[in-house]
């Protein structure tokens, strides 16, 4: 990961004032150790301290959504592989004593063993609709405490008493806060969040893995058009990398942090992460939208989708051409490296090596001819018989046809005299274009190259300067 996307731990939380100058305005994740252990629910929520009883007595009868998957301990975002269950708090309180309970009898939850089943007698008074799911496989994901864009689906409001606003967030407009709980070991699906994220934790202990945006390619995003488009495609426990070759570099890119109960980390919009939380982790997260997003305005949506994906573009071109030319750069700047020698007796020595040189290059240049695929090397031959009369023509002050950049008027030149014609200049006239238009990309650059390699001879000069003025 580049040093400016390092991340940053602070012992002390900063203002408000410099949290939004110096660390949000950066968009790069940062901890905040210790900064909410001041807060009630760290005490009263810690089940080591009869926390799942207060909790129990606060919100049990409140009705809360668990996520299920049967693909537990990971739970993926889409909804193919998940689902949206309704049921008591209390009941969820009930799979997490009881799931305690199995860990320290070192055995696993069996949901037909006898005993107390919190699910089965729910499920007769009717607030659990769902049979055969077990408790592992339940997690209390997202469930609002605030909801600034929708109040109707707050589910746990009471909890507001037991958590205090950080002092870097006073001066946000919060989307949400949200409590986030797990009675088993959990991992969530690598995604990024429309929002900027402080994440909270209350109790336990959560391993976070974060990808700055650039690293995107890495993971595979799901389209766009799809519900979980902020989510990797790519199943990071067992990655099929002959389906998602890029994957295998992605832990490169990526940064690991651990939070314990009582640190905060900072998100930023648009960072890739995926978590892994301990048997019976607690965590209150705050989303609010950046100054960025915020700033946006609609009628521009268009503008700003076009200079993004420019840059993508060129930002692609350039490393497409740069890995392909490495090579052979290479090559060249180790031939017309000489040795520099300030001593006035090697001069003549200096003179030989030059000639060597020389001699060399023109080797090299007849090679790398030689080399050219017979389409290339006769797309090479006609630029260079098109300059020369391009240049005959401009010593014998015949008229020359030029066009304008913007491709909507030519000029036709007759000694000192540029006449100004009102035809419509269309590509497929070009003759550069019609030369260079059915070359492969790569072909396109080797002949470049070919030229660029013996930028000694006048003629290449020229070529070079009247395409690239064509192309313009």
């Amino acid at each position: 990961m580049e040093d400016s996307l390092r991340i940053q731990r602070f012992q002390q939380l900063p203002s408000a004032t410099e949290f939004a100058s110096q660390i949000e305005s950066r968009n790069v994740p940062a901890v905040f150790v210790g900064c909410v252990k001041g807060w009630e629910a760290v005490a009263k929520w810690n089940p080591s301290s009869g926390g799942l009883e207060y909790l129990e007595d606060r919100v049990g009868s409140f009705m809360v959504e668990a996520m299920v998957s049967r693909t537990a301990p990971v739970f993926y975002g889409d909804l193919r592989s998940h689902e949206r269950v309704p049921l008591p708090f209390s009941t969820f309180i009930g799979f997490c004593k009881q799931h305690r309970q199995n860990v320290g009898n070192s055995c696993s939850f069996n949901s037909n063993s006898g005993g107390h089943q919190p699910g089965e007698s729910d499920t007769e008074q009717g607030y659990s609709p769902f049979v055969d799911a077990a408790p592992q496989q339940m997690y209390l994901a997202q469930v609002p405490i605030i909801n600034a864009e929708n109040e109707d689906r707050v589910q746990l409001e009471t909890l507001r008493e037991d958590i205090q606003m950080p002092a870097i967030l006073e001066e946000k407009n919060l989307s949400s806060v949200n409590l986030w709980m797990n009675n088993a070991q959990a991992r969530s699906s690598a995604h990024y969040d429309p929002h900027n994220n402080l994440l909270c934790i209350v109790t336990g202990r959560k391993q976070v893995v974060l990808w700055p945006p650039s690293a995107s390619p890495m993971l595979y995003p799901m389209p766009i058009y799809g519900e979980a488009s902020n989510h990797s495609s790519v199943a990071l426990e067992n990655p099929d990398f002959s389906v998602h070759p890029r994957a295998k570099y992605s832990m490169q890119y990526s940064k690991k942090v651990i939070l314990h109960a009582g640190d905060a980390l900072f998100i930023p919009e648009g960072w890739f992460h995926q978590v892994d939380s301990d048997d019976f982790t607690i965590a209150v997260n705050y989303w609010w939208r950046s100054s960025i997003i915020s700033s946006l305005a609609d009628h521009m949506d268009a503008y700003y989708l076009r200079r993004i994906l420019r840059r993508l573009t060129d930002r692609e071109m350039d490393q497409v051409l740069l890995q392909g030319s490495t090579a052979m750069w290479r090559q060249e700047r180790n031939i017309s490296e000489l040795p520099c020698k300030k001593d006035h007796e090697d001069h003549s020595l200096d003179q030989a090596n030059l000639r060597k040189n020389l001699k060399g290059k023109e080797q090299q240049h007849s090679l790398l001819m030689l080399e050219l695929k017979p389409y290339a090397l006769q797309a090479l031959h006609e630029l260079v018989a098109l300059v020369h009369d391009h240049v005959n023509a401009s010593d014998q002050n015949q008229p020359v046809l030029s066009t304008s950049r913007d491709g909507l008027t030519c000029y036709v030149t007759d000694g000192q005299h540029k006449t100004l014609t009102t035809e419509i200049f269309h590509i497929e006239d070009d003759p550069v274009a019609k030369i260079l238009w059915i070359l492969e990309p790569g072909m396109f650059q080797d002949i470049f190259l070919a030229m660029a390699v013996s930028l000694h001879s006048p003629i290449n000069i020229v070529t070079l300067s009247v395409c690239a003025w064509n192309f313009h």
